[in-house]
């Protein structure tokens, strides 16, 4: 016989859109239940790019300083090879944000952060190794969802389901809600190699005829994301790996005395690639956030900021209703109608760089050339303020307005590094 909890509120996915909404409802007071279907967050290769967007919020909550503490790396500027130019497109140092860099830290650790500070709430309820199944519908509202855990069936009622369990969402194909998919002409697999003292510090993407590798600094490895075109993977497989450590060295010649370190495919991960938006994100009693609404392409690894924003709107919209136990109709679309514009924006502009520089450079037609505007912003230091701008706060950011019942957590500080 299944068991079955009341709450006011079920998130469903424990991603960054999940555990940061699952914490500002119980911080608001809001009887909240977070299922995350994995045993831990200790999933490599996620979304790692915490971005002055995201610090902001971390601010305004007073944990900036406790956050911070935790294993991070800086990237504060951007530089780009295309052929055999090497163009700095981004400076983030001159941003109006209290963190002018992005922090590349773990998601597992952001994740158990937000958990922990969660579990101060009594009002948060996290449920791990719990799936999500299905939904529990009644009078045309979802009252619920039904879920698999390792001690049976878990039935959770609540006055809203919120779905955030991704780009592959269970929610979103059980509500019936459409999509539409934009279609991405690559996927990328990612692999980590040491880092020696040597190497040039800064963070950097290169673009050849037929290639495109991204290295990001993570103090003693690089993170590296190797693009190739969409369902390429079983050619890279068969070339072998001997093959695929030549195409990282021709990129990256100073790697060849480490290249080894990727002994097989084992250690070289795949993203599959997509980038789609719900036509609506929301039915009574339902509303999907983050990659289950708007799957983002990995391009500025802005997607688990638009999550997070995602979620503290979720959040100023929601906290007063579910407390009050009026959640309407117009409370979910009020959320979409808010969020749409900047998931539309950044995603025009991600697939303006899939279509104009890394497709063509993929099919390997000709030798790569700098968009005219990258060479306009490599030239004048001032206009790199500009996308430094757009990646690092994005579109109409969000600022946290939910209260804080439970007081301020034991050692928070507001201080800004």
């Amino acid at each position: 016989m299944a068991n079955t909890i009341t709450k006011q509120c079920c998130v469903v996915g424990g991603g960054p859109a999940g555990m940061m909404l699952g914490f500002l409802l119980a911080r608001a007071g809001v009887e909240v239940a977070v299922l995350e279907k994995h045993a831990d967050f200790l999933r490599d290769f996620r979304g790692d790019t915490v971005h002055p967007s995201t610090l902001d919020l971390i601010y305004e909550l007073g944990l900036l300083e406790e956050f911070l503490k935790l294993p991070h790396s800086k990237v504060d500027r951007l530089t780009m090879q295309i052929g055999e130019q090497f163009l700095r497109i981004i400076d983030l140092t001159h941003l109006p944000s209290h963190c002018k860099y992005i922090a590349l830290m773990p998601q597992w650790d952001f994740l158990n952060f937000l958990a922990a500070h969660g579990g101060r709430c009594r009002t948060f309820d996290l449920h791990m190794r719990t799936e999500a199944t299905d939904l529990v519908e009644e009078g045309g509202r979802f009252v619920g969802i039904r879920a698999t855990t390792s001690d049976g069936e878990l039935i959770v009622r609540a006055d809203l389901v919120v779905g955030c369990d991704g780009r592959h969402s269970t929610l979103r194909a059980k509500a019936g809600l459409q999509s539409d998919d934009f279609g991405a002409p690559m996927d990328v697999l990612w692999f980590r190699i040491s880092r020696r003292g040597a190497d040039d510090p800064e963070s950097f993407g290169h673009i050849e005829s037929g290639a495109l590798l991204v290295m990001l600094n993570r103090n003693d490895y690089w993170q590296c994301a190797y693009v190739i075109p969409k369902g390429g993977v079983d050619r890279v497989h068969a070339a072998g790996v001997e093959a695929f450590r030549r195409s990282i060295v021709d990129l990256s010649p100073f790697l060849a005395d480490r290249i080894g370190e990727i002994r097989s495919f084992d250690d070289v991960k795949l993203l599959t690639v997509t980038v789609d938006r719900l036509r609506q994100w929301w039915r009574p009693g339902l509303i999907c956030i983050g990659d289950a609404a708007h799957a983002m392409s990995p391009i500025g690894g802005v997607g688990i900021n638009i999550a997070v924003q995602d979620a503290v709107a979720a959040a100023n919209q929601l906290a007063a209703p579910l407390k009050a136990g009026k959640v309407a109709d117009d409370d979910l679309r009020a959320i979409q109608n808010r969020r749409t514009f900047p998931a539309k924006f950044t995603q025009a502009i991600q697939l303006a760089m899939q279509n104009r520089i890394i497709s063509p450079a993929l099919q390997g037609v000709r030798q790569p050339k700098p968009p005219l505007l990258f060479k306009l912003v490599n030239a004048v230091p001032l206009l790199q303020r500009i996308p430094a701008r757009l990646l690092g706060l994005g579109i109409r950011p969000e600022h946290v307005r939910t209260p804080d019942v439970f007081g301020p957590a034991a050692g928070a500080s507001r201080a800004a590094t």
